[in-house]
C-alpha cells in the first residue's frame, strides 16, 4: 500500500508540540487517511493487502541500512539523517478502514526540530508499505523550509518557499487531485507551558485554560503558500 494514493481523498494533518518553559519538548506529525481507506478498503483487502500496526525508530533502521546508505550521495544521506530523531507508529486496517500514522520525537531545544512535515514525507516513503517511493503529493522536501524559534515568551513558526521551481513541479502533480483535495487540512495543535497572551492569527482558537493554541488551513493553501501557517505567539509571563 503505497501512501501516495493517500493524497487523492481527503486526509488530515495535524503537527502537534509540547513546549516546556526551558524551550525542550516533543513535536508530532499526525496522518489520517481513514476517509481514504474507507473508499480503498475493499479493493486493498481483495488485493491481499495485510494490516499494519508497528512501531519504526528510524534511528535503529538507519544503523541497520547503514552499508546500503553510504553507497547514496550526500544529499541523500544528509536527507535521511533528519529522520534519525523520530519514530513512527503505522496503524493501516483495511478491514476495520483505519490508516494513520504518527512521526513523533522529543527535542531540547525547538529550533533544532525542523521542517518536520517534510521530514514526515521522508520517513512514510521508507516505512514499512512504503517502498522507498518519493515523497506523498510531489512536494519536493528542498522546495519548502519551516523553522521554529522560543525566545523572551515569544514562539514563532516561520515557513517559506527556497526553491520555487520545485514548488511549482510539485504543485503541479497535484493539479489533477484538487478536487479530492479540497477537504483536506493541515492542523497546528500548540500546547505551551503558559497561557497565550497574543497570537499573530485571528483565526486560531484556544483552549479554556488558554494554554493551548489550535489552528488550521486547507492542504491545498498550505502546499500553495507555506506561509500561511506562519504564527508568532506570545506568551504569559
Amino acid at each position: 500500500m503505497l501512501l501516495v494514493l493517500a493524497l487523492v481523498s481527503a486526509c488530515n494533518f495535524t503537527e502537534e508540540i509540547y513546549l516546556n518553559d526551558d524551550g525542550s519538548g516533543k513535536i508530532s506529525i499526525n496522518f489520517d487517511g481513514s476517509e481514504m481507506m474507507d473508499m480503498a478498503g475493499e479493493e486493498m483487502m481483495k488485493s491481499g493487502e495485510k494490516a499494519i500496526d508497528s512501531v519504526i525508530s528510524f534511528k535503529s533502521f538507519l544503523e541497520e541500512k547503514k552499508d546500503s546508505i553510504a553507497t547514496l550521495s550526500e544529499k541523500e544521506q544528509a536527507r535521511l539523517k533528519k529522520l534519525e530523531p523520530f519514530s513512527m507508529h503505522m496503524l493501516m486496517n483495511p478491514e476495520t478502514k483505519v490508516m494513520k500514522f504518527d512521526m513523533y520525537s522529543d527535542f531540547k531545544h525547538v529550533e533544532e526540530v525542523g521542517d518536520a512535515f517534510n521530514t514526515f514525507q521522508d520517513a512514510s516513503s521508507i516505512g514499512p508499505g512504503g517502498k522507498n517511493q518519493a515523497s506523498p503529493g510531489g512536494i519536493s522536501n528542498q522546495s519548502t523550509e519551516v523553522n521554529y524559534s522560543f525566545k523572551a515568551n515569544t514562539f514563532k513558526r516561520t515557513a517559506k518557499i527556497i526553491d520555487t521551481v520545485l514548488q511549482k513541479k510539485g504543485l503541479d502533480s497535484l493539479a489533477g487531485a484538487e478536487m479530492f483535495l479540497s477537504s483536506s487540512m493541515y492542523k497546528l495543535k500548540y500546547h505551551f507551558p503558559r497561557r497565550v497572551k497574543s497570537s499573530s492569527t485571528e483565526a486560531a482558537t484556544f483552549s479554556a485554560d488558554g494554554k493551548t493554541l489550535f489552528y488550521e488551513v486547507s492542504f491545498l493553501s498550505y502546499m500553495k503558500n507555506p506561509d500561511t501557517l506562519n504564527i508568532e505567539v506570545e506568551l504569559e509571563d
